[in-house]
């Protein structure tokens, strides 16, 4: 039971940092996309929300892993 309670809040915790991530790369690329002038609003959101998925998914596991390498110590 002590250990199902560990990973939620470690779940939780890592959470908290690799969600913001994804969504200012999103937001990034949303801005950096404007700036230029080229792409429609359309193709800027779905650049966007493409972005942040894929952010998402890279960072969930890689943040994750760190949180469990620094609570086993």
């Amino acid at each position: 039971m002590d250990d199902e309670k560990s990973d939620g809040d470690l779940a939780r915790r890592s959470a908290r940092v690799y969600a913001p991530l994804a969504l200012g790369a999103g937001a990034l690329f949303y801005l950096a996309a404007g700036w230029t002038g080229d792409l429609g609003p359309v193709a800027r959101l779905g650049g966007s929300v493409w972005v942040a998925i894929l952010s998402l998914i890279v960072s969930m596991p890689l943040v994750t892993a760190r949180f469990k390498r620094r609570s086993r110590r």
